[in-house]
């Protein structure tokens, strides 16, 4: 017998019918073969063994495959799901096991092994059918089981003993574990005041506004193996004040001649010397920077080291100008 139609409805024809589509779409193109295309989430890691390097697709990934029948387990059907793996290109298909209510890989790929199928200790492992038919078959094997479980149960009976035991020494005296408890952290909580105290004394003597960390032994061990020059290089310190900001780069005619009639290899050496000269020059001359600020006394610019711009007293009974001062910021002249 037909499908019942209603005397109204009798030439009526839907949209989809009309124009020929189905009202699935283009997941619907192949469904003449078989085939309806669903959207497919990754129940697990696998690695894909089309790509050039070993390539992981993570559990969860989704993507759009060819989900199709082709069998049967008692009444329950198999569906496979196959897809395209977009870096590649290779095509995966997984299938579903309803005997043992999984996912199976069967090509393109490989299932990624995290150690969850393994039996670990004290897990129990539940065995199919044609392993129980077997152990009732053999019976070594059901008596190689029973000596098995008596040494898990012997092992698992002492283990649990020895966690009685251990529980029982650590809470025999809850007062005194307690007071030992208490002490110990108000120890430390007096140790953890007297180190904020000194450390909001050092931010208030130094003005930091950061956070001082509390002292490391491997901080200190770096510290004692650091040199601070000679406070006392005043020698030193006036040449660092001393030096010009900015040099000329022109030689003199006699250091061109001079310069001229040397040969290639001379120049070479004396340029190599002179980059020496210059390097022990600058490490000498910016002392200073490695001078502990705290440690360093500054000495008073004698009349020699005084710079320009600075303005002297003069003395009242002063009859003769005092020299200019040789030190300049600049070795030409100024307008």
């Amino acid at each position: 017998m037909g499908r019942y139609v209603p005397p109204d409805q009798e030439g009526v024809m839907s949209g989809n019918q009309l124009h020929g589509k189905h009202a699935l779409g283009a997941r619907a193109n192949k469904l003449s073969q078989g085939i309806l295309t669903v959207r497919f989430e990754m129940p697990y890691p696998i690695w894909c063994i089309h790509c050039p390097k070993p390539t992981i697709i993570g559990q969860g990934v989704r993507f759009n495959a060819e989900k199709k029948k082709v069998g049967n387990y008692y009444s329950s059907p198999i569906y496979s799901f196959r897809m395209k793996h977009v870096a590649c290109g290779g095509w995966i298909e997984i299938r579903t096991d309803p005997k043992n209510t999984a996912y199976v890989v069967t090509e393109g790929a490989r299932r990624r092994d995290t150690g969850e199928d393994k039996v670990e200790e004290g897990d129990i492992k539940i065995l199919t059918a044609e392993e129980r038919e077997a152990l009732r078959d053999n019976a070594f094997a059901t008596l190689e089981g029973k000596v098995e479980d008596k040494k898990r149960l012997e092992y698992s009976k002492k283990r649990l003993a020895e966690l009685e035991d251990l529980s029982e020494k650590q809470w025999e005296d809850p007062y005194s574990l307690n007071q030992r408890l208490r002490k110990s952290f108000r120890e430390g909580r007096h140790a953890r005041e007297r180190d904020g105290v000194v450390t909001a004394a050092l931010q208030d003597k130094m003005s930091l506004g950061i956070e001082i960390l509390p002292v490391n032994h491997d901080d200190e061990k770096k510290a004692k193996l650091i040199e601070f020059g000679e406070p006392d290089s005043a020698k030193a310190l006036a040449r660092a004040v001393s030096k010009p900001l900015f040099s000329s780069r022109k030689n003199p005619p006699s250091a061109q001649y001079d310069k001229a009639k040397k040969s290639k290899r001379r120049i070479a050496e004396d340029l190599a010397k002179k980059k020496v000269a210059d390097v022990v020059a600058d490490i000498r001359g910016n002392t200073r920077a490695s001078i502990d600020p705290f440690l360093l006394s500054t000495p008073k610019p004698t009349q020699k080291q005084a710079l320009i711009g600075v303005k002297r007293k003069r003395e009242v009974r002063e009859t003769v100008p005092a020299p200019s001062a040789p030190s300049v910021l600049v070795d030409y002249d100024s307008e």
